[in-house]
Parts: structure tokens; sequence; C-alpha cells
């Protein structure tokens, strides 16, 4: 069931009809987002509630609510998925809808099936949507039918809303940042020396993190966030970065992709820098089209980014994808996204969750959920 409230005889879309206005939803979005700095922090922001989810569908997500003027998505599932859980979605809800890829063994060589649309959606790089390993391979796209909480009606259900106070900093994210470094084969220090002016600096040779000693708790965490979010996309195998323009010749948007690493990773946790954050959102897809051009006059060069849909698409995705596994290992009380598979007997016994939690609330509920 796609929309509840939908008449019988009304046309259904075909698949490669909605894929077609969804992929238009996400170049209006990303190109916004490119050219108004605000615009790209609402986007981290719902990327920080929605952190399960890929770039590309965050972003669907996030321009069907306000097309509707909603509010942000929550938690967000599919129909038979909110029955699970113990609620319906309301009658008269109109499904949001998301990209999901269509699968084939690698050893067949099958094609799409159905009206799969073959290729890359405008959001989704290559690779991104395929989470089976190497024994499968996207083969085809497909539209999928999904729902807020706030479309949904039953049990009540935990909504993790913790409530940082300000210029503090949640227990336990320092030591779960060094452990996801050291999952990395990083090491991270505290120095009072500095690499230039930098309050961090990361050794990709000697595998180290270097981190101000002089620093803040906050600051420190947010420091500690950046250089991760260089260590997850600014190595030196990442090939993909230096042919989109984020590698060792466009640091302006390195340092732009490690920062919304940093925003998004503390956001999840509680934690708004957006005033610390915003000068490194300005201009930047700008520039780095000015370099590829310059360096591209004369020469025979392999092919760079052509526009800045295509920066933002891939900055987005190398975004997520970075913050997603860093906040695996962090573990907010954010849920990512995606209700909790928790039993329902231990959501009735809380009672009424639906609502914003305190910070010591969402602390001692933390071990009873089991979020996927």
């Amino acid at each position: 069931m796609y929309e509840v409230g939908q008449h019988p005889t009304s046309p259904r879309q075909s698949n490669e009809d909605r894929l077609t206005g969804l992929t238009q939803q996400l170049h209006t979005l990303l190109e916004n987002a490119v050219s108004t700095p605000g615009r790209w922090h609402m986007l981290l922001d719902t990327s920080a509630t929605l952190w399960r989810y890929s770039g590309g569908n965050i972003a669907l997500l996030m321009a069907q609510m306000e097309e509707r003027g909603q509010q942000q998505p929550l938690l967000v599932a599919g129909f038979r998925e909110w029955e699970r859980h113990g609620r319906n979605v309301v009658k008269g809800e109109h499904a949001l809808w998301v990209l999901a890829p269509r699968t084939a063994s690698r050893s067949t060589g099958a094609e799409p099936d159905g009206d799969a649309k073959p290729g890359t959606p405008a959001a989704e790089p290559a690779g991104s949507g395929d989470e089976k390993g190497d024994r499968r391979k996207i083969v085809g796209w497909r539209t999928q039918a999904v729902f807020d909480v706030s479309q949904t009606e039953g049990q009540p259900i935990y909504i993790p809303r913790p409530i940082q106070g300000v210029g503090s900093s949640p227990m336990g994210l320092w030591p779960s940042l060094v452990k996801f470094a050291q999952g990395k084969g990083f090491t991270v220090e505290q120095s009072t020396s500095q690499y230039g002016m930098a309050s961090g600096y990361t050794d990709f040779a000697n595998k180290k993190i270097q981190i101000g000693a002089w620093l803040g708790p906050e600051q420190r965490l947010a420091v500690l966030a950046h250089e991760l979010g260089h260590v997850c996309l600014h190595g030196p195998n990442d090939k993909l970065g230096q042919l989109y323009g984020s590698g060792l010749d466009h640091r302006g948007l390195a340092e732009v992709e490690a920062e919304s690493v940093a925003y998004t990773v503390l956001r999840a946790h509680g934690i708004d820098r957006s005033a610390q954050s915003g000068s490194y959102l300005a201009g930047w897809a700008d520039q780095v089209l000015a370099v590829e051009q310059t360096s591209a006059a004369g020469k025979t060069i392999e092919k760079g980014p052509a526009s800045r849909l295509e920066i933002a698409r891939s900055t987005l995705a190398r975004v997520t994808s970075a913050c997603r596994s860093i906040l695996e290992v962090t573990d907010p009380d954010n849920l990512g996204g995606k209700p909790a598979t928790a039993g329902m007997a231990v959501a009735c016994e809380r009672g009424d969750l639906t609502g914003p939690m305190t910070g010591r609330q969402a602390t001692d509920l933390a071990s009873k959920i089991d979020a996927s």
C-alpha cells in the first residue's frame, strides 16, 4: 500500500516516471544547497537525524517533507514495518518515496527486472547502494514507499531527542571517537605543538592524529571529528575524492567535507556547531570548478567535476557515508531515522515516548534500545 488515502481509480505513476520526478527534486535541492550555506546546514541537520540512510535518500525525504509543509522526518519505515511496531499509517497520508537498488548475483549477468531504470541516480554514486557485498551487484533502481512516524498512530514508540546543555559534551563521545580512529589504524594524541596554525592534524604516513591540548572539551571533540573526516575521505588512495576535486589539489573542498562530517556527527550527539562551521560552506564549488578549468587548459586530463551538481552529489554521498561509519561506533541515542527493534512491551512500559525526552531519560533508556 503506497498511499493510504489514494482513490482506487487514481492513476498510479510508473517506476520510471517516479524516478524522473525524484531525480529532479534532488537536482533542485542540491543546487540550492551549493548556492546557500544555510540550505547545506539544513541538509546536514537532516543527515544527523537520518544517518542510517544514504545521502540521496536523506535529501529526498527532506525535500518531500518540505514540499508538503511538514516537519523534518524523524523515524522512517515502510507500511508493513510500522505494523510490526504496532503502529498504522493514518488514513489519508501519502507515502514518501526513496530509492532502492535492484540487485542480482554477480555471476548471472542479469538485467534489471520490471520497470527498473539502469544507471546511477543523481545523488547515489556507483556502489553506494550495494550493501550485499561482492556477491551482489546493482542492476537498476526502483522507488520504495515509506512513511515518517508523524504519519502513523498506535503503540507509543521511542523517539530519542536528548537535550544537551550549552557547552556540554556527551559522556563517552571522546573515547568512542578515539576507538574509531584506532579501528582505522590511527593513534590520537594531544599536543601543545601546532602544525601551522591548525588545531588538529592528520599524519597519514605515520598513522597519527594530533589534537591541540589547549582546546576545551567541545572544541576538542569537534577537531577530532573533523580529523576523522579526513581519515575516512582524504587518504592517499582516495581516487574518487581526487576525481571530484576534494583531494590535495582542492584543500578547500576537502575541508568542507571534513567539517561537514564533524558538524553532522556532533549534531547527532546533540551538539550544534553551526556558527563555527558556517565559514567552510560558502563558495567552495565554484572555486573547485575554476581550478579544474584552469588546470585543464591545453591539457588532456582525467575527467573532473563538470558542474556544481556533480560536486554537491559527490560531497553529500561521501559525507553521509563517513558519518554513518563513525556513528555506528559512537552510537548516539539518536536512532539514525529507523525505528528501534526493541519489543513493543518494552515501549509500552515507558509510557508515551513520542514526545521530547530529557538527556537523563535518553541515557537511562539507551541500554534498552537495540537500534538497527
